[in-house]
């Protein structure tokens, strides 16, 4: 049965939580593979919100599974919270209803003291990681000393493993960074009690995304950041410390990439980013000002105010071809409402040379004028549309437009914050 894979097409931040909650009422497993806490879905159903960080965005549909998945890595003191809270609200409250796999790497208090110390010795060099210690996790589990679930079941492994990494970290921290050493009792201790508390979710997923598969259950398998923000194939070096793209999804669950489906891009009608990094249709302007407002661009995860800009047709084509997407999801077509005329990236120039595709080079995107075509804009509201044909005369052919610059067709429309507030296109698990 089939497997659909979810995938931001920018650099986070797209609305993959909506469209993967929409999405979820079709599948019977959501599975999230990569990234950890640094990431933030926001779900808004019945005007409730409601803000995911390492739960898949599946949890408000009773009786979904849902699956951290190995590419995770997981700070279990954020888990626990977030399971505390979706209990409360009546989510989750069947411990089958959760698994984690036994091979996702833990965040330890010394990956976060590293993750902050660090951004503060770049000065203004700096990265813009939200110091939730992601990336020094994923440097240990590449240096093969990380800490896995599998570990912390083991009492002498994971004591072992602590006390060994512990004491190389340590140094590090002291000498270096100049922060405060850890006491090897303290985490072990606080440690021990989060694996008491989670060990009841903690299985082989390979295993059981596999049987399922064979079941004939339908799998939603869920991404954190988006493409640009991939460390292979973004804004290198101002990137995550993981795969974020659509072929992660094999790695990060344990299936074949045979078992994949379709995959589906997400997209906002604008483009938005966090952080430092290049970002070439960047508006320091009332436009941009009014996009952040009228959008909401506040970071659900860090509160920081997202920079945007207009839609960058280059980055989406970039990651249409790196992911193999099949049809995308345009998020926020609401917040342009007002807006007109409305600009679009077709490609970029930089010392004479116009570029259709996505450069490699910082140095080019720092100076790459885009190139745009100006389309008319609209003043109907939107959130009311529930067809194609709801939607003013000028949305709809902004909405082609985009599909001929990506050669990609739309799947689905979100016209609001709301699960409801939404047009379906063309189901992707029937595709």
């Amino acid at each position: 049965m089939p497997a659909v894979v979810v995938v931001g097409a920018q650099w986070g931040d797209e609305g993959k939580g909506k469209v993967v909650d929409i999405l979820a009422e079709h599948a019977d497993v959501i599975a999230r593979y990569q990234g950890g806490n640094n990431a933030g879905h926001t779900l808004v159903v019945g005007g409730v919100k409601t803000v995911l960080h390492l739960v898949p965005s599946g949890v408000l549909h009773p009786g979904k599974i849902c699956v951290i998945g190995n590419g995770v890595v997981v700070d279990p003191a954020v888990l626990l919270e977030e399971i505390d809270r979706l209990r409360q609200r009546g989510y989750l409250l069947e411990d089958h209803l959760l698994k984690i796999s036994d091979r996702a790497h833990l965040i330890m208090p010394y990956h976060r003291a590293i993750d902050l110390a660090r951004e503060r010795l770049r000065g203004e060099g700096r990265i813009g990681t939200t110091g939730r210690g992601i990336g020094p996790t994923y440097e240990d589990k590449m240096a093969r000393i990380g800490i896995r679930f599998a570990d912390l079941l083991d009492e002498a492994s994971f004591t072992e493993l602590l006390r060994s990494t512990l004491e190389e970290k340590n140094a590090y921290i002291h000498a270096l960074l100049r922060e405060e050493p850890f006491a090897f009792e303290t985490i072990h201790e606080q440690y021990v009690r989060y694996r008491d508390q989670l060990a009841k979710y903690v299985t082989d997923i390979s295993v059981f995304l596999t049987q399922a598969l064979a079941k004939g259950q339908r799998l939603l398998l869920e991404g954190g950041q988006g493409t640009m923000l991939d460390v292979d194939h973004g804004t290198y070096p101002f990137v995550t410390s993981s795969n974020t793209v659509a072929s992660a999804a094999c790695t990060g669950t344990g299936i074949p990439p045979s078992r994949i489906s379709c995959v589906v891009g997400i997209a906002k009608a604008y483009t938005t980013r966090v952080g430092s990094g290049p970002f070439p249709t960047e508006l320091n302007d009332t436009i941009g000002e009014k996009l952040r407002q009228d959008g909401d661009e506040f970071g659900a995860t860090t509160g920081r105010p997202r920079r945007c800009g207009w839609f960058d047709a280059v980055v989406v084509r970039h990651a249409v071809r790196i992911n193999g997407i099949q049809g995308l999801a345009l998020t926020k077509i609401d917040v342009l409402t007002g807006v007109d005329p409305i600009r679009i990236c077709v490609a970029y120039e930089y010392n004479g040379k116009r570029y259709d595709h996505f450069p490699a080079s910082l140095h080019v995107l720092r100076h790459a004028k885009p190139i745009y075509e100006e389309h008319p804009g609209w003043h109907e509201p939107l959130s009311e549309a529930r067809t194609l044909e709801d939607l003013p005369r000028n949305a709809r052919r902004y909405i082609q437009r985009l599909e001929e610059l990506t050669e990609t067709p739309m799947y689905l429309i979100s016209v609001g914050a709301n699960r409801n507030e939404t047009i379906l296109l063309r189901n992707p698990f029937h595709v």
